[in-house]
C-alpha cells in the first residue's frame, strides 16, 4: 500500500501542483466594489484568495471552499471536510490555494461535527490544505475522494498544543495558549520585502486572561519548495503525519492576547507590511485592537519572551502598529496594488455568507477606506 502512494504521487507529480517555476501575478484591476458570496449552508467565512489571471475568487466557508468568478457566480464548491479550514493565500507559481486545515477535539472542533451531523472521532492535527485549483469545476466536490487536495502535516503545530507548561507554579495547558492554525500569507523572509517567498502560518491564540505566556502572536515560515514530497492525500480513516519537523523560521510578534489569534494574515507588496486582522482580546492592560501591521524590513531580533518563562529567548519582531478597525478578520486580501478585498461577513436564515468589499489603503486612524 504505502509504495502503491510513493508510485501514484511520482506519476501525478505535475498534477499535484506543489512547485513550478515563479511567474509573475498581474493584480486585479477590474473587480467591482462589491462582490456576493452566499449564503451557504456551513459555517462562516474564513478567508479569501484571489487567482488575477483566470479572474477567480476563493473563499472557505469553515468546512467548505467555494470557487467564483469576479462576479459572484459559483464555479466549484469542495466539501467533506469535516475539519476547520481557515485562511487562505493563492500560490501562482502553482496554482494551487494553500489553506490552514485543523481537526481538534475542543469547543470548535466539537462545533464542527455537530454542523456537520457527525459522531466520527478524529485525531488532533494540523495541516496545510494543498488545493489543485483548475480541478475544481463543479459544485459538491469531495476533499476526500475527487484527487482535488493534498495535505502536509505541522508537527510543531501539534507540538505545542498537546503541551503542558508551568507558569508561576500553575500548569496551562497548549504551549503560548496554542489553539492551532488559522492565519497563512505567502511573503518574504521576515526581515525583508523582496526575495523568495515563503508560507507563513500564524497561530491560532486561546483567550484566557488568567495567563501571561499568551500575549504574543506566533508566525511560522515554510519553505514549500520540497513539500511535493511531504503532500499526502488527506485520509480520515487514516490521517497522515507527513510533513517538515520543523519550520524555517519561528517569529514571536507581541500584541497583547487575542481572542483565538490571527484570523487572516496578509504579506501586501504596496505598503510592504504584514497585516493582522484578529478577534480583539479581553485583556484591561492592552488596547485590544482588532488590526495590526508590521514592517516586512524591521530585523527580527533574540530577547526574551514577557510572561514566557519556559523560552529563555526567541526571534521577536518589534515595532508593531495596531487599529480598532474592526474589519479582515473574516477575510483579508491585497491586491498588492494599494488595494485590497475585506469580507463583510451575515447570516440568515438561509446560511452563512459575506458581501466582499473592495478597500483603498489610507495612512491615518484607520488604514483601510471602502472604494470609492
Amino acid at each position: 500500500m504505502i509504495k502503491s502512494v510513493y508510485l501514484y504521487l511520482l506519476m501525478g507529480m505535475a498534477s499535484l501542483c506543489l512547485w513550478l517555476p515563479a511567474s509573475a501575478q498581474q493584480p486585479a484591476t477590474d473587480l467591482p466594489e462589491e462582490i456576493p458570496s452566499g449564503p451557504f449552508k456551513a459555517g462562516h467565512i474564513q478567508g479569501i484568495a484571489i487567482d488575477h489571471a483566470k479572474k477567480h475568487i476563493y473563499c472557505s466557508y469553515t468546512t467548505m471552499l467555494v470557487k467564483t468568478d469576479f462576479e459572484g457566480n459559483i464555479l466549484g464548491t469542495v466539501t467533506g471536510l469535516l475539519g476547520h479550514l481557515g485562511d487562505l493565500d493563492f500560490h501562482p507559481e502553482s496554482r494551487c490555494i494553500y489553506g490552514s486545515l485543523e481537526y481538534k477535539n475542543d469547543a470548535i472542533g466539537k462545533g464542527i461535527m455537530q454542523m456537520e451531523n457527525s459522531t466520527r472521532k478524529l485525531d488532533n492535527a494540523f495541516y496545510i490544505a494543498i488545493f489543485d485549483v483548475d480541478k475544481i469545476n463543479r459544485i459538491g466536490m469531495d476533499a476526500e475522494k475527487d484527487g482535488i487536495m493534498r495535505t502536509v502535516y505541522l508537527a510543531t503545530v501539534l507540538n505545542d498544543y498537546l503541551a503542558k507548561v508551568e507558569v508561576n507554579e500553575k500548569t496551562h495547558e497548549h504551549r503560548l495558549g496554542c489553539s492551532g492554525i488559522d492565519g497563512v500569507s505567502f511573503g518574504p523572509q521576515m526581515g525583508k520585502t523582496d526575495g523568495k517567498q515563503y508560507l507563513t502560518v500564524a497561530y491560532g491564540i486561546y483567550s484566557d486572561t488568567n495567563r501571561k505566556d499568551n500575549d504574543y502572536q506566533v508566525l511560522l515560515q515554510y519553505d514549500i519548495k520540497k513539500w511535493e514530497q511531504l503532500a499526502r492525500p488527506l485520509s480520515l480513516d487514516n490521517m497522515h503525519t507527513e510533513g517538515p519537523q520543523k519550520p524555517h523560521g519561528q517569529y514571536f510578534v507581541f500584541t497583547g492576547n487575542t481572542t483565538y489569534g490571527v484570523q487572516n494574515l496578509e504579506y501586501d507588496a504596496h505598503t510592504k507590511k504584514w497585516w493582522m486582522a484578529v478577534y480583539k482580546g479581553n485583556k484591561t492592560e492592552y488596547p485590544n485592537y482588532a488590526l495590526f501591521a508590521f514592517d516586512a524590513d524591521t530585523r527580527p531580533h533574540k530577547q526574551a519572551l514577557q510572561g514566557v518563562p519556559y523560552i529563555p529567548k526567541a526571534t521577536t519582531i518589534t515595532s508593531v502598529q495596531g487599529w480598532h478597525q474592526d474589519i479582515g478578520s473574516t477575510g483579508l486580501c491585497s491586491l498588492d496594488n494599494g488595494l485590497f478585498l475585506i469580507s463583510h461577513s451575515y447570516k440568515n436564515s438561509k446560511g452563512q455568507g459575506s458581501t466582499l468589499k473592495l478597500y483603498q489603503y489610507q495612512e491615518g486612524k484607520n488604514p483601510f477606506k471602502q472604494v470609492p
